[in-house]
């Protein structure tokens, strides 16, 4: 699968928060938001159109985040690099 990143950005998440990057991206299928955390699985996959209609069920707007985590971590990674 090749995710074609939108908009990327990092958030400190507050003075004691745990850090974690958005991701704006479209897999071809639709366009999705990534929450990721530092820590490898810990990540979340919503679909742009189903949040803005206010659709935040699992089963319905809830997506496999080991199908997009790796691809997603790889573009922050290039996107740190340049």
């Amino acid at each position: 699968m090749t995710l074609r990143i939108i908009a990327f950005a990092r958030h400190r998440n507050g003075i004691d928060g745990v850090p974690f990057c958005v991701v704006l991206f479209h897999d071809g299928e639709s366009q999705k938001v990534a929450v990721l955390f530092d820590q490898e699985w810990h990540c979340a996959i919503l679909d742009v159109t189903k949040l803005a209609a206010g659709d935040i069920a699992f089963g319905s707007n809830s997506w496999r985040g080991d199908r997009f985590e790796p691809e997603l971590r790889q573009a922050i990674g290039d996107h740190d690099r340049q």
